[in-house]
């Protein structure tokens, strides 16, 4: 049974849904692949006191890894994606190519790109963190400015 609630974030509006109790979305405001609203289940602001604590902590700059469990629906290569999404050190960025490489498949940079762009928990699993070969920013479901502010943010270039 979905459930779902919305919390404020710097970076507006986070739509957290659970499947049974367990974290399976966070979404943005106009989020690219953001799955329509009536999927989301019942509006319960009770369930998330972890994953909405943790966050608070993420934003304040008080946490660097979020420990709240999820539940990652995809395909298995996705969800492999997402999994390496998760050790990228905070404060630190990636290539698709890089992570591609990392998962024994150094060809797949284009899969892996749309493995990352279809991430159902943005900044829990840290899709912004993925950056082009030539470091610049590419595609982001959150929109590239978002991107910008949270790689900024996890440098420490910007404080809220």
């Amino acid at each position: 049974m979905k459930q779902h609630t919305v919390t404020d974030s710097p970076y507006g509006p986070l739509t957290l849904v659970a499947d049974d109790g367990v974290l399976c979305g966070l979404y943005m405001t106009d989020q690219r692949h953001r799955p329509p609203e009536e999927t989301f289940g019942t509006r319960d602001d009770t369930l998330f006191a972890e994953a909405e604590e943790q966050l608070k902590a993420y934003f304040a700059g008080d946490l660097e890894e979020f420990t709240v469990e999820l539940r990652l629906n995809g395909t298995p290569f996705q969800r492999t994606v997402w999994d390496a999404l998760r050790r990228i050190p905070y404060g630190e960025t990636r290539t698709y190519g890089q992570l591609a490489g990392i998962l024994g498949a150094p060809a797949a940079s284009r899969a892996v790109g749309l493995a990352n762009g279809r991430n159902p928990i943005g900044i829990i699993v840290p899709c912004h963190r993925v950056i082009g070969a030539n470091g610049s920013l590419t595609g982001y479901g959150g929109g590239l400015e978002r991107k910008q502010r949270l790689l900024d943010f996890e440098r420490g270039a910007s404080l809220f």
